[in-house]
């Protein structure tokens, strides 16, 4: 439990200090990554949220990694509260995954790990 905390403290620390994070997403970004064959992964959270800030160094990272292959989207829904309607949000942080052709395939509320979400990519059709 002491190494659990312990680590968790590091990465709340480590996202504090890196501030790597997307640019909130609109929705005709949205429109345009559900339309490009690609799979889709949108998080929807807050800025100020302790375990979006964890998700957001990941999200950064995969955004980078997989630029050409799959689309991650970020959507501040305190700042758009239509999308998080649009998107049925009942807590955050929420990813929700679509396939290349556009279609959600799977929802998950909570943080995720990196090799979670690039497992969840390639389900919906990551190459």
């Amino acid at each position: 439990m002491k190494l659990r905390i312990t680590t968790l403290v590091a990465v709340l620390m480590l996202a504090a200090t890196v501030h790597a994070e997307l640019p909130s997403t609109t929705d005709a970004v949205v429109k345009r990554a559900l339309t490009s064959g690609k799979p889709t992964v949108i998080d929807l959270g807050a800025r100020t949220c302790i375990p979006c800030k964890m998700m957001a160094p990941i999200l950064e990272s995969l955004s980078t990694e997989y630029r050409n292959k799959a689309n991650v989207l970020f959507i501040d829904v305190r700042k758009d509260q239509p999308a998080a309607r649009k998107f049925r949000v009942q807590m955050i942080p929420t990813q929700v995954f679509f396939n290349v052709q556009g279609k959600e395939v799977k929802r998950h509320i909570g943080a995720m790990e990196k090799t979670e979400i690039v497992k969840e990519l390639k389900a919906a059709g990551l190459r």
